[in-house]
């Protein structure tokens, strides 16, 4: 029996056959680097990828993973929250957009992705993503603050005719992946802004 494809994997699958050599990607959770490092031979000599985080331990193990693989003079890391996306690229110039949301691996879990934040960011997507871009979002329900952050992505993605591949058969709730076609998105108005308590 074949195992199922893991959201990752589907990620880089639909992103692969959308990125082109030259093409600006936007990697908006660079963590340990993997999804940078993975955009940046796509993109190739002549295309740019933007990754952000919060956490300087994550733009540090970014930066030495792109060093190693001599990839790091096409890629801008942004010490910083996803939500200024926007202030880092032109709207509609940015064939992918990646999430891979919350805590960073071999890292405090306790310090996650924010859900209205996220959310902030997923609206700055559509707007930097051009015709025919993609933006993938793998989220994980089965940790503390990853349910709430989950469900808001779901909704979120309710009203922008997004594709959500998730698994059914599992005890624990597992990750999945929401995958937004920017043909799909170009005349969907913007979610207005929430005013969350504090």
């Amino acid at each position: 029996m074949t195992a199922p494809e893991r959201p990752t994997a589907r990620a880089h699958r639909e992103i692969t056959a959308v990125l082109r050599q030259c093409d600006l990607a936007i990697d908006a959770t660079a963590g340990n680097g993997h999804d940078t490092l993975f955009l940046a031979k796509l993109v190739g000599e002549t295309g740019t990828v933007i990754a952000f985080d919060v956490q300087e331990q994550a733009i540090t193990s970014t930066r030495e993973r792109l060093a190693s693989a001599n990839l790091l003079d096409r890629v801008t890391l942004v010490h910083g929250s996803h939500a200024t996306l926007s202030d880092h690229a032109k709207p509609a110039t940015a064939s992918a957009v990646m999430f891979n949301l919350g805590y960073l691996p071999g890292a405090d879990h306790a310090i996650i992705t924010q859900t209205e934040e996220t959310l902030q960011a997923l609206d700055a997507s559509l707007i930097v993503l051009k015709p025919g871009g993609i933006l993938t979002i793998v989220c994980y329900p089965g940790h503390d603050g990853g349910d709430k952050e989950s469900a808001a992505v779901v909704a979120w993605a309710e009203n922008h005719h997004a594709e959500i591949f998730r698994r059914e058969d599992t005890l624990r709730p597992a990750p999945f992946l929401v995958l937004v076609r920017s043909m799909d998105i170009l005349s969907t108005p913007r979610r207005p802004n929430v005013d969350t308590p504090q």
